[in-house]
């Protein structure tokens, strides 16, 4: 299992606010049956690496399709093979080994 954090952003949009592309980006997401977290900066995916790289593919074309000329992805992946990578473990393994640091993680 792994996480996939990505943010795609459309270059050429008219509006201020991304919030309807961004509805449309979470719409491929709930489809392709990964968990997922919307978070301010991008989302964080959870599922096997090939899965998560088709999927990535599948949210940058998304502007192209819906009438973009230029569209701007940054993706991380952190692709464990010693164990299973679920959403949320990292933020709560610092939690449980720094209570200062909880309400920032929140």
């Amino acid at each position: 299992m792994a996480l996939l954090d990505i943010a795609v952003i459309p270059l050429d949009s008219k509006e201020g606010s991304l919030s309807n592309f961004v509805a449309g980006l979470q719409e491929i997401l709930a489809a392709s049956g990964c968990s997922y977290r919307l978070h301010d900066m991008g989302t964080t995916v959870e599922g096997p690496a090939p899965l998560l790289f088709e999927l990535a593919q599948k949210l940058h074309e998304y502007s192209f399709t819906h009438g973009g000329k230029r569209v701007y992805t940054v993706m991380k992946i952190d692709d464990r093979r010693d164990r299973a990578v679920r959403l949320g473990e990292k933020t709560a393994s610092v939690k449980a080994k720094n209570t200062t640091s909880s309400a920032l993680l929140e």
